[in-house]
């Protein structure tokens, strides 16, 4: 008779998040830790991340977390002996005279958390982006050290950095259900009836997190909203353009290794709610239309654009836009969802806030306490939100 797997720690989900709470797991010297994925590491909604690097948060802490996912992106050729694909490009957002006084409070905020960003004139802004028309806007924050990258590359870099000490990363493995015992999780069980005992369980399953849960008597507010985004190839040589967060027109748009500009919608007032299973894999001709409409406006210089491509991914959104990191209702559950579209820049924090909770209970950064993330926030009618919200762009945290 074959002896049941054990693990001391079993993550549910090798996405983004699962591989860096790996990771992170390693790096503190807990190496008895198995990693299950139904597909392939990042295989999920990991690869259709925008991939955008930018620590402009008016909640400090995920400030704070942005900022030590910058330092892990810009040293990840010594961490992880790879390429993760960051471009520092440097990250600009601009806004409308109604949010100039709440960006100047966001970035003194972000400062007081250890974010290089500044206040920078419109002269400075045209010098980096020639094409854009920069008449709408009162005024820009910059961030030198933003840029973007690629999600699915650092999700490998995670994995493969934690199999090196020696942590088992299982893909084509489906969990099914969690085992619990006495109100306590005691491991997991896998569709081919098998089952793997473990002193704690993070569950890091994204977009599937609510229906993962619920058999379990654990609803988790998230909802699923389809973000489709479009590819455009500006008909000339940009250079080296920074990430650009139009807070007027509600957009933003990034640099592509390819010479091409990404192009995502920043007004997420409606949710267009989707199955994460079952979801249409590209921009629809109303997208297309307003990707039309607010690039032609914002960048009349483009020399003759045209669209190349275009696919959709899925968020897992909170009722505050912020994300779950917290040890769960049940004894032995942390649980790391519902980020919302801020998932990719904030990973390697969320991967070392995961390892605390997991060994200790309690975040080692203070700037990042874990009662910010608790799941039980919610239910306490505790929303974690920014001190300076900005008109039109709530979502913008």
């Amino acid at each position: 008779m074959t002896a049941a797997e054990t693990a001391q720690v079993v993550i549910v989900g090798g996405g983004l998040e699962g591989a860096a709470a790996a990771w992170a797991l390693g790096q503190r010297g807990i190496t008895d830790v198995v990693v299950c994925e139904r597909d392939t590491v990042g295989g999920g909604m990991t690869g259709k991340s925008s991939g955008i690097v930018r620590c402009h948060y008016g909640v400090s802490s995920l400030a704070a977390m942005a900022a030590y996912g910058l330092e892990v992106f810009e040293k990840a050729e010594e961490i992880f002996g790879a390429d993760i694909g960051f471009r520092q490009t440097g990250y600009v957002v601009g806004v409308g005279e109604p949010n100039v006084e709440s960006m100047r409070a966001s970035l003194a905020a972000q400062r007081a958390v250890g974010v290089q960003t500044e206040e920078i004139d419109a002269a400075d802004v045209a010098a980096m982006w020639p094409t854009a028309d920069l008449e709408p806007f009162a005024a820009f924050g910059w961030e030198e050290r933003g840029g973007y990258g690629d999600a699915y590359q650092t999700a490998q870099a995670f994995a493969a950095s934690a199999r090196a000490t020696g942590i088992r990363i299982r893909q084509g493995t489906s969990v099914t259900g969690l085992v619990v015992d006495s109100g306590r999780v005691t491991g997991v069980r896998l569709a081919d009836g098998s089952t793997i005992s473990a002193d704690t369980v993070v569950v890091a399953t994204g977009v599937w997190t609510r229906p993962f849960l619920a058999p379990h008597g654990i609803d988790v507010p998230i909802r699923v909203h389809r973000e489709q985004i479009v590819m455009i190839h500006p008909g000339e040589d940009l250079g080296d353009v920074p990430v650009f967060s139009d807070l007027v027109s509600l957009q933003y748009v990034r640099p592509d290794v390819r010479g091409e500009i990404l192009f995502g919608n920043s007004d997420l007032a409606a949710l267009d709610i989707a199955d994460p299973d079952g979801y249409r894999n590209r921009a629809d001709s109303a997208f297309i239309d307003l990707t039309v409409e607010k690039v032609g406006a914002r960048f009349p210089g483009f020399a003759d654009p045209a669209i190349t491509t275009s696919y959709a991914g899925c968020y897992d959104v909170t009722p505050d836009w912020n994300p779950i990191i917290s040890r769960g209702p049940l004894d032995g559950l942390v649980l790391a969802a519902g980020f919302s579209g801020h998932g990719f820049k904030i990973s390697p924090a969320v991967g070392r806030l995961i390892a605390d909770l997991v060994v200790d209970g309690r975040s080692s950064d203070p700037r990042i306490p874990e009662s910010d993330f608790r799941f039980s926030r919610f239910a306490e009618g505790y929303l974690l939100t920014t001190r300076f919200p900005y008109v039109g762009a709530g979502e913008m945290r």
